[in-house]
């Protein structure tokens, strides 16, 4: 089968970064779905991982995990699929990646593809779709219900994947009034038409910014990006016994500086229960399908941004210089090899 793979950590404009290369054939161990891959989309966390993350001595790394396809075979213990079925997951961080004509995943990670959604749009949700929900539900413990609550939400970066998917989330299955961060017209813009009911700019004091709009402290915060930079603001905007959540890797955090506030936090990472094979990992398959009846309703919708035509080095080099750029808003999907 065709994959795209790296054999050392090189910058993306490195003609060695990602190479095109030929693999067996995998087979499905008892609980794994043998998956065609369709469409794939790429995250913060391919680019993280093909700079950092380094091969076995000699032996390609296949990265990507986003991924739509068609269930081409089964292992002999699997109940949630058969043959045939359309399906959309996030893979798992200990496993070969989806950039690739062939894949294997653990069948409770998986779940049933949207009906009106073709595999580009598909393949932009899964990886965002549950990071946003465990954030949401699971770490912030926000309850569902459109009734308003009088309690906000902040969520800083709301523009990019996760951010796309956490504003239509909140906005639709929550009472809270949703605030999102963007800094360009355009990112600003799509953050409003995802639902959220006010856009504040993150180059600026947030505590400032949250004044402008009549906000004195929010309740809830999503730091998706930047944490550091912005997390003496943070501690200023919060309201006293609020949460925050945060997914993204910053050097260091003085956390002393929630203590006065008895601010809760909470980390968020969505490959959590495929890495450790927590008993609860069919969670992940039942919020995906969920998430897929939610599309269907139009309720939700993809956060597809940018299709950059099909999975090879060339387009998946593109796509991680855009991410590398800090510029990409919503989901860059790739398709056929």
């Amino acid at each position: 089968m065709k994959a795209v793979a790296y054999y050392r950590n090189l910058p993306i404009d490195n003609p060695e970064s990602l190479v095109d290369i030929e693999l067996p054939d995998p087979q499905p161990g008892p609980r794994d779905l043998l998956v065609e891959v369709r469409a794939v989309s790429v995250n913060p966390v391919d680019v993280k991982v093909r700079a950092g993350a380094a091969p076995e001595q000699g032996q390609p790394k296949v990265i990507g995990w986003d991924a739509a396809g068609v269930v081409r075979a089964v292992g002999a213990d699997v109940t949630l699929f058969r043959p045939g079925d359309k399906v959309w997951y996030a893979g798992s961080l200990l496993r070969p990646g989806t950039n690739s004509e062939l894949h294997l995943v653990d069948e409770r990670i998986v779940g049933h593809m949207p009906h009106s959604l073709d595999f580009a749009h598909a393949a932009a949700l899964p990886l965002t779709s549950i990071t946003a929900w465990e954030l949401l539900f699971d770490r912030l413990r926000v309850p569902e219900g459109q009734t308003p609550t009088g309690r906000s939400l902040l969520v800083i970066g709301a523009a990019g994947g996760v951010g796309s998917i956490l504003v239509q989330l909140a906005r639709q299955l929550t009472g809270l009034t949703v605030i999102g961060t963007a800094s360009r017209p355009e990112t600003a813009e799509w953050v409003r038409e995802l639902g959220a009911h006010h856009v504040i700019d993150h180059t600026k004091p947030l505590a400032e910014e949250l004044k402008r709009i009549g906000v004195d402290t929010v309740d809830y915060v999503a730091s998706l990006t930047h944490t550091d930079t912005h997390f003496p603001q943070i501690v200023e905007a919060i309201k006293p016994q609020g949460s925050l959540a945060l997914i993204d890797d910053p050097e260091a955090l003085d956390v002393r500086q929630l203590k006065r506030k008895s601010v809760s936090l909470h980390w968020e990472f969505m490959f959590t229960r495929s890495m450790f094979g927590t008993p609860d990992q069919v969670a992940q398959h039942e919020l995906l399908d969920r998430v897929a009846a939610l599309i269907d309703a139009g309720t939700l919708r993809t956060t597809l941004a940018d299709h950059f035509g099909k999975i090879d080095v060339a387009n998946l080099k593109r796509a991680h210089a855009l991410l590398e750029s800090n510029r990409a808003r919503g989901k860059i999907v790739l398709e056929g090899f």
